[in-house]
């Protein structure tokens, strides 16, 4: 319900979390894996899951559409865009287009679905000997109806590239800004090694690409009691979505915030974040409105019901190109190297890694 001038509107989190235009959709992850088995499987009884739609959360973790390895084998998008951020543990993605990546602990991918691609997202526990445990934001961002039917791609954002800012207020407190999408400041400078020279640039087809759209993908991070100012949008038009998952308390523009909340807040101004006493987390999804209408089914976002059910054709006719993998549910092997291996043949290797976002 609305509170205050700057605090348009706040609502518990639910599954999946509430979104405003022109996001669609972001869900949060988050499940303790054990360890892995021999066929990267969790080492484990799924004596007692519905295998095939495992979403109950049965001992803290979920197989979802997956029988012996977790995740979501082959399945269609068209119309909008994925971004993946993956906080802890690997993906292990497959597509329609012949590539294939392993990515997490901090990496990001942004897929452009655009006139239709078919992909897998599987999850695989390379660690025998220890637990796995996986945390990850999916966030589906529309694409305007000039842009649905654009060439399919797939954009890899590696954890080391990634722009963070920490700012620190009078006490000393951190707060520490990931931003994926969009600028703050001054976070597209070297602030620390792992910043990039230049703002990493969201693929050309995106709403984020758009000059005015305004588009921000942030994840934020207070240390106890520490204060912090979220700037105003550039583009007075933008809405924002703050998302409280993580801490005790947080106190947003005056008003205490003592359970996990979906907060939509005025784009135009300015608004102060008190933490509480506990470290407390939040992602933040801003973006001008693509203010067009919006017609959806299932993994297809078109404008119109007629443009729905083409799609739906259309994938029956072609499957997208087909999928030229031995199953519905690929992975990469045991090795803990990150990699991508694009359409164009292109490929990038990167050392595995342990950080957290």
């Amino acid at each position: 319900m609305p509170s205050t001038e700057k605090i348009l509107n706040l609502q518990p989190l639910g599954f999946p979390w509430a979104t405003i235009d022109p996001f669609l959709f972001c869900v949060y992850h988050d499940d303790a894996y054990p360890r892995g088995n021999a066929h990267l499987g969790p080492d484990a009884s799924l004596a007692g899951r519905d295998l095939g739609q495992d979403f109950a959360g049965k001992d803290g973790w979920r197989m979802y559409h997956g029988l012996r390895v977790p995740g979501f084998p082959s399945h269609p998008h068209r119309g909008f865009e994925t971004v993946t951020i993956v906080r802890k543990g690997l993906i292990d993605h497959a597509d329609s287009l012949g590539a294939a990546a392993r990515f997490g602990d901090g990496d990001v991918q942004w897929l452009t679905a655009g006139k239709g691609i078919v992909h897998s997202e599987m999850f695989p526990l390379l660690k025998q000997d220890a637990a796995n445990p996986l945390e990850l934001f999916q966030i589906w961002l529309n694409l305007p109806a000039k842009n649905k039917m654009v060439p399919p791609r797939f954009t890899m954002f590696w954890s080391e590239k990634i722009p963070r800012r920490v700012d620190r207020d009078a006490d000393g407190k951190a707060t520490e800004v990931c931003c994926i999408a969009g600028c703050l400041g001054d976070a597209s400078s070297p602030l620390s090694p792992l910043a990039p020279v230049s703002p990493l640039a969201p693929p050309p087809d995106s709403w984020a690409s758009q000059p005015d759209a305004d588009v921000a993908i942030w994840t934020i991070k207070m240390a106890p009691a520490a204060r912090w100012t979220l700037p105003a949008a550039a583009t007075p038009a933008a809405r924002r979505q703050l998302y409280f998952f993580k801490g005790v308390s947080v106190t947003i523009a005056g008003q205490n915030i003592s359970k996990h909340a979906a907060i939509e807040l005025a784009g135009s101004q300015a608004v102060e974040l008190v933490n509480g006493p506990k470290t407390s987390e939040f992602l933040l999804l801003q973006g001008k409105p693509i203010a067009e209408p919006v017609a959806q089914y299932g993994p297809f976002v078109m404008n119109t019901q007629a443009e729905i059910h083409q799609a739906y054709a259309d994938y029956r006719a072609t499957e997208f190109g087909g999928w030229p993998w031995a199953d519905n549910a690929p992975v990469h092997g045991s090795a803990h190297a990150r990699f991508a291996k694009h359409a164009d043949g292109k490929t990038e290797t990167l050392q595995a890694q342990n950080a957290e976002q």
